[in-house]
């Protein structure tokens, strides 16, 4: 299931929600942990503050009830009954147990637990624990003790004593009060600080503990009580041990007060912060999906137009609702790019398609547009004619009455084919005086009276600057499907065709099979190729391209040619068509790729950089194995990939668009440099070029060749070079003849040159010799 663009951080959207929210419950995190943290310190410091003032109040308790105690033992020394009983008690027994009920009515009178009499002679007492008491009372006394605590056993008594003031008497008056847990109640309801105190005995054993708690939990208590700190029944306490001074025995204080009781309103207050804190980030993570919504979904929108650029699409405007100013700015970037990318691709579109000169589709243009209307024919559903038009003492006149009137002569020319042509068919110059015709639904009889209707046409004078001017023509046909399927096929069919018609001063000829003069000789001439492979007599030239920046040679292209033994040396263009014809170029493309490798590695080996180009035919680009045995090619000649570039035809990626692409890429991902070759003469949209990973654009020597004369032509061959640098391929120009040439495609920014006015093709050994002789001047091979 898809994540919503909020939640996904591999979206803008998701990282921004992430990145704010992500602060924000870091920033409350620590601040919840730094809180919690002072407000513990803040409860502890509290807690150890109360244990403190709850020793200073239970010292003063004590203290206060010793005064007291003292003031009710005086009390008790002065009343003149119990005078007058201690005198009869020391006269005679009965007078003992007189003394006993008067010390009991005293320590009554005085809430005393514990009352005696004694003398250096003479002692009474209520209870067994009072000698001790005495004792105790006169160490205290000794002592200047003002808590005037005392251990009786397991007990804890404050004791007092007053001597007795009376003629001929004297003696001490001892009471002792049992320390309860009446003090320890009013100091937890002053200080809510709970209280203990114990008699611990020599043998470690505690004595009967007084405290705020049950008598078992006490004692209980006192086993697990620890300094500082103590858990006890699941709540933390913290705890204050004091050793009270005490006479007859160790006498122990514990205070505690709970901490987790102390903490909890803090947590209360700390909870409903928590919530509020919830609620904000919960508001604060609206906010920043909105936010982000704001920021990320017009870029997301410049996103998706900027996909429909690159499919082509230059004539919707660039929309992106946004009220933030960067991105209304980059949305005004992207139409910007968008209108110029618009009118430049029309201005290429209507130099690459459009003959300037005469304002007819041009040889790009009428090839594909032939290509469009062959496909009916294929089907047999049509036929279609093709006239090829050439005219007849066009080079005599153009010398003589000069360029301009050249140019007006052809212009007047293409007028009057048009007006003599139906309004189905296609005209179109295919350069210098070259034109020709496509008829939809003709056949041999129709094609040729429109021939005929052509010439006729052209008989009369043409009127140039007051003079008048007889201009002839010869026109070759070709029909589709009868005589050729495919394009190129039917132009070559019907160029034979008109070459012959110019020969035989014939005027117009339909082609017929034994036009082609080469038919005799192409019977052996596939026997022959595979014997001239077989004994090697074919030849790898290489034509070297210039570096238009640093003016030296750096690459070349690989050329083939063939040494026969009887016929000499031939020239390509007498055997490669038949190679493609036959099927058997693949193996003089695998003969110049391994010589060419070869070369390559000799060049690398010496010291060179030399980076050879070698042209790919259409079955060698729709063969699915060629990635492959070009990986084995180039490591078994050790040149490596980067030391070829693989030149690849306009149309023959055409012809298999999808297949192309595949293996065109799988090249590519193999390291190797691809270059579109004949660059300008065979798409319909620019579009598709960017979908190809290739590195370089090669201009097709047709434009670059009359460069010096055509304005036409410099303004195809600079748009191009402007549009190839800008999607960030280098650019070659083929076909430079002189040195105006050369210099406006350096001007221009062209990347590198190729033609006869650099070098002419020669053998690779003389380039390699030349290019190392160049390298070390010093050094002759």
């Amino acid at each position: 299931m898809r994540l919503p663009a909020f939640l996904d951080l591999r979206r803008l959207q998701g990282r921004i929600v992430a990145l704010f929210l992500g602060l924000l419950l870091l920033v409350q995190a620590g601040g919840f942990m730094f809180v919690r943290q002072a407000i513990e310190a803040r409860v502890e410091q509290q807690i150890l503050d109360r244990l403190g003032s709850a020793e200073y109040q239970l010292r003063t308790e004590l203290k206060n009830r010793a005064y007291l105690d003292g003031l009710r033992a005086r009390i008790a020394s002065e009343d003149k009954g119990f005078i007058d009983a201690v005198g009869m008690a020391r006269d005679d027994d009965a007078g003992r147990d007189t003394l006993v009920d008067a010390l009991n009515n005293q320590a009554e009178r005085a809430q005393a637990q514990v009352a005696a009499y004694r003398s250096e002679d003479f002692f009474v007492g209520t209870s067994e624990a009072a000698r001790q008491l005495a004792d105790a009372a006169d160490r205290l006394r000794n002592q200047d003790q003002s808590l005037q605590l005392a251990v009786g056993g397991d007990s804890i008594y404050q004791v007092s004593s007053t001597a007795l003031k009376a003629p001929g008497l004297s003696g001490t008056v001892l009471m002792a009060w049992m320390v309860t847990d009446e003090a320890l109640i009013n100091l937890k309801r002053l200080s809510n600080v709970d209280a203990l105190l114990a008699v611990r005995h020599a043998d470690g054993r505690w004595g009967l503990p007084v405290s705020t708690l049950e008598p078992e939990q006490a004692a209980k208590l006192l086993l697990e009580s620890a300094p500082g700190k103590l858990t006890w029944r699941g709540e933390a306490l913290r705890t204050r041990t004091i050793a009270l001074p005490a006479a007859g025995g160790t006498l122990d204080a514990l205070l505690w007060a709970s901490f987790d009781e102390e903490l909890r309103p803090f947590l209360r207050l700390q909870r409903d912060l928590l919530l509020l804190t919830a609620a904000g980030v919960a508001l604060f993570a609206l906010g920043a999906v909105f936010t982000a919504r704001r920021v990320a979904r017009p870029i997301q929108q410049l996103a998706r137009r900027a996909e429909r650029l690159g499919a082509g699409d230059f004539d919707t405007p660039v929309h992106a609702d946004s009220g933030v100013s960067e991105v209304r700015e980059l949305r005004q970037a992207f139409e910007t790019m968008r209108e110029g990318i618009k009118s430049r691709e029309a201005q290429v579109e209507k130099l690459a398609f459009w003959d300037a000169l005469t304002g007819l589709p041009n040889r790009a243009q009428f090839v594909s547009r032939l290509r469009e209307l062959l496909v009916g024919t294929k089907a047999g559903d049509s036929s279609l004619a093709l006239l090829m038009l050439n005219l007849d003492r066009f080079k005599p006149v153009n010398d003589a009455l000069g360029r301009e009137l050249g140019d007006e002569l052809l212009r007047q020319v293409a007028l009057r084919l048009s007006e003599a042509l139906p309004a189905k068919a296609l005209l179109a110059r295919l350069g210098g005086d070259e034109f020709a015709v496509a008829l939809p639904h003709a056949d041999a009889e129709a094609a040729m009276a429109q021939a005929r209707a052509l010439l006729a046409r052209l008989e009369t004078p043409l009127r140039l600057d007051d003079q008048l001017v007889d201009v002839g023509a010869s026109v070759g046909l070709a029909l589709a499907p009868e005589q050729a399927a495919e394009a190129d096929d039917l132009i070559s069919l019907a160029e034979r065709a008109m070459d012959l018609a110019k020969k035989r001063l014939a005027g117009a000829l339909l082609f017929e099979p034994e036009m082609d003069a080469r038919s005799p000789a192409s019977l052996g001439l596939l026997s022959e190729l595979r014997h001239a492979l077989e004994n090697h007599e074919l030849r790898l030239f290489l034509q070297p391209k210039l570096d238009l920046r640093g003016r030296r040679i750096r690459a070349a292209e690989a050329l083939v040619r063939w040494q026969h033994p009887t016929r000499g040396m031939v020239p390509p263009g007498a055997f490669i068509p038949f190679a493609e014809q036959t099927g058997f170029i693949r193996q003089i493309s695998a003969w110049v790729l391994q010589a060419a490798a070869a070369c390559a590695a000799q060049a690398a080996a010496q010291g060179l950089s030399l980076r050879i180009s070698v042209n790919l035919s259409t079955r060698d680009l729709l063969d699915v194995e060629l990635p492959t045995k070009l990986q084995a090619l180039v490591e078994a000649s050790g040149c490596g990939a980067e030391g070829l570039c693989l030149e690849i035809t306009e149309s023959a990626i055409m012809d298999d668009p999808k297949r192309a692409l595949e293996t065109a890429k799988a090249l590519h991902a193999a390291g190797f440099k691809l270059s579109i070759d004949d660059f300008g003469t065979g798409y319909s949209s620019l579009a598709y070029l960017k979908q190809l990973p290739v590195q370089e654009l090669k201009i097709d020597q047709g434009f670059v060749f009359f460069m010096k004369e055509n304005e036409g032509d410099r303004q195809i061959v600079r748009s191009i070079i402007e549009l190839a640098h800008n999607l960030g391929l280098a650019v070659v120009a083929e076909g430079i003849e002189n040195a105006e040439t050369l210099e406006l495609l350096a001007a221009w920014g062209c990347d590198e040159g190729q033609g006869y006015h650099i070098a002419k093709p020669m053998p690779a050994e003389a380039l390699l010799v030349q290019l190392l002789s160049e390298q070390n001047p010093t050094q002759r091979p």
